[in-house]
């Protein structure tokens, strides 16, 4: 507490519970009675409705629980056990969770990143260097790409770089998968050119993110083309990621994409953020990463952090020297304006 004030907590997107557009749905729907795993009505439904925003008809959806379930799920069905995943050295896959891929049997290939993203260039070079190896039989064969909209650092691909990097996949045969949790805040964002039919078009997976866009959790994801991974719903049970209660997932999604509530659900966060960003330019703060969504990133002193954490609690990102620390700033689509006045009073 702060002179009776409960602390601020802005160190991520996903403290909330979920929109009450949602709540209020599952209430209403509390007592029906509704087959399990996903087969419900409001599952179906949802799946349509996700399938007419990416102007992907033929599109099979799956619901699993959260985020790493859903990386290591995916990765590990679409890859040949000799295969890994090229990835961003910044990359979730790479550094948040837990070496879940590794525990697959997967190799996670990184690549130097510039605010979070990888660059076609050095994706095509990494590829080139395995099929032009004399010893690339004794090599883990890359055979996927792994790239965050937005990345970790809240940076963007725009849509000729996603559009490069898909052509370079399709080149040397490696599947393109998309890590969309906090994809809402990137299609909510003015700076944003990539929409969910590129995605359709260029992926050959992605999922869309509830547990961080305004969901008490799951994750949609999404195969444009069918069987593009056979018995993937077998696979999803085996790891741990399906719900019996399915209909839990899917009345969600049907809510989010229900008016395009998804769509617009993310501009609050983003609006709140910009507010932020714009308050630390004007008070002289360095901000690392150039990033337009909702996340913030700002260089402070260890005293600076010392004195904000007593009011406001940020996430710890990186050490930059002895003396300074990068913290993040998340907003979210909860995020309120009053909230975000006394952060910037304090700052």
């Amino acid at each position: 507490m702060n002179g009776g004030q409960e602390k601020l907590r802005f160190e991520s997107d996903y403290m909330e519970g979920a929109h009450p557009a949602i709540l209020e749905r599952l209430v209403q729907t509390n007592m029906a009675q509704t087959p399990g795993y996903g087969t419900d009505a409001f599952s179906e439904s949802a799946r349509e409705k996700i399938r007419q925003a990416c102007d992907a008809p033929e599109a099979e959806i799956h619901f699993l629980v959260g985020g790493t379930q859903t990386n290591e799920t995916v990765i590990s069905a679409m890859l040949r056990p000799y295969q890994g995943v090229i990835a961003a050295a910044t990359g979730h896959i790479a550094t948040h969770e837990a070496g879940a891929i590794e525990s697959g049997g997967h190799k996670v290939i990184t690549l130097p990143q510039q605010e979070g993203k990888i660059s076609p260039e050095a994706i095509r070079s990494c590829a080139s260097a395995y099929w032009e190896d004399g010893n690339r039989e004794h090599m883990v064969m890359p055979g996927m790409v792994y790239l965050s909209q937005p990345t970790e650092y809240g940076t963007l691909y725009s849509l000729r770089e996603m559009e490069e990097i898909s052509a370079i996949c399709r080149e040397f045969r490696m599947a393109l998968y998309v890590d969309g949790a906090r994809l809402a805040y990137a299609l909510a964002c003015a700076e944003n050119d990539v929409t969910l039919p590129d995605l359709a078009r260029l992926c050959d997976a992605f999922y869309i993110g509830g547990t961080k866009c305004g969901a008490l959790l799951g994750e949609a994801v999404v195969f444009p083309r069918p069987q593009t991974v056979p018995h993937f719903f077998s696979i999803v049970k085996q790891r741990g990621a399906l719900l019996a209660k399915g209909r839990i997932a899917g009345i969600q999604f049907d809510t989010l994409f229900t008016d395009n509530l998804y769509g617009q659900i993310g501009r609050n966060a983003v609006h709140m953020a910009d507010r932020i960003r714009a308050a630390l330019r004007e008070k002289g703060y360095l901000q690392p990463m150039a990033s337009p969504t909702n996340q913030i990133f700002v260089t402070l002193t260890g005293e600076q952090a010392a004195r904000l954490a007593e009011k406001v609690a940020l996430s710890f990102w990186e050490n930059v020297d002895a003396d300074h620390v990068i913290m993040r700033i998340a907003t979210s689509w909860a995020t309120r304006a009053e909230d975000v006045d006394r952060l910037i009073e304090w700052l």
